[in-house]
């Protein structure tokens, strides 16, 4: 079986690319679930997947997270990771669903849960908003803040992987110089600048439209939105990213990872001038 990707809110689970791409598994709040029935939900996840990747986001409530680490801990199970990402809500649902297309893949746990951050770098995630005034994920200038009062303003910001911000019909976002699709959401519908401006702008191979995510109002700090997010769509470019780089196991847990850091424990590579031959000593 797969190693079992995990999330704390449905919306970070967009549909399936293909019908090889399983769903995401549930991990609720604590006022919706006793700790008990939490604890079984892992338990069954562990004995049916054997590792379980837990993906949310840092802007998670705090009794929340807290019910995490204390699933884990109670557990005892270092086969559970928890990785809090710093990207927007639908950014963070996009790399969701590239970790469940490569969880069917010929992909150890251990370099499953390290490709969370290679990925991300490759995902452009913005939004298009009414108003700055209470946005404090990206910096704001003092002008820039007393023209979000006017009407009719709309503000472009791209909150990763580089913080931009332009008003809309006066400046222009840097998107990716890779081939990539385009995700958006909006409450009714996205606005036609990103489904049309923004996506020509970018050379976006497809658009899709889905739901805005129910924290995106909080997380840039408005109702008034549009949220989007660019990223690479094809399983065998994702594949041949992740297979490229140079695989190591953990000095201190014993995992497979990629990167300078490991996926399950966190514990980061040692530079190249300190690391001892395998079964060697210092000297």
């Amino acid at each position: 079986m797969p190693t079992a990707i995990a999330v704390t809110s449905p919306d970070l689970v967009l549909p399936p690319t293909d019908p090889r791409t399983p769903l995401a598994a549930l991990l609720q709040a604590p006022q919706a679930q006793p700790l008990d029935a939490a604890l079984a939900d892992m338990n069954r996840l562990l004995d049916q997947h054997g590792y379980v990747i837990v993906l949310y986001p840092q802007s998670l409530p705090p009794a929340h997270e807290q019910r995490l680490h204390t699933v884990r801990s109670l557990l005892e199970s270092d086969r559970i990771t928890l990785i809090g990402s710093a990207l927007p809500p639908l950014g963070l649902a996009v790399l969701v669903r590239q970790l469940r297309q490569l969880s069917v893949c010929d992909f150890s746990p251990g370099v499953l849960a390290s490709a969370a951050r290679l990925l991300a770098h490759y995902v452009h995630a913005g939004a298009v908003l009414g108003s700055v005034t209470k946005l404090d994920r990206v910096p704001v200038g003092l002008k820039t803040h007393a023209k979000s009062w006017l009407p009719g303003s709309q503000f472009a910001v791209l909150a990763h992987p580089t913080p931009q911000l332009v008003r809309v019909g006066t400046g222009e976002l840097e998107g990716p110089d890779y081939a990539c699709h385009l995700l958006a959401a909006g409450s009714p519908a996205p606005a036609g600048w990103v489904t049309a401006t923004l996506a020509a702008r970018w050379q976006v191979g497809g658009v899709e439209q889905c739901a805005l995510p129910e924290y995106s109002a909080g997380w840039w700090g408005t109702s008034k939105l549009t949220e989007f997010a660019a990223y690479l769509p094809d399983l065998s470019v994702l594949y041949q990213l992740v297979a490229s780089v140079r695989r190591e196991s953990c000095r201190w847990c014993g995992m497979e990872l990629i990167g300078d850091r490991c996926g399950f424990c966190t514990s980061p590579v040692p530079a190249p001038e300190l690391r001892l031959p395998a079964g060697g000593s210092a000297r």
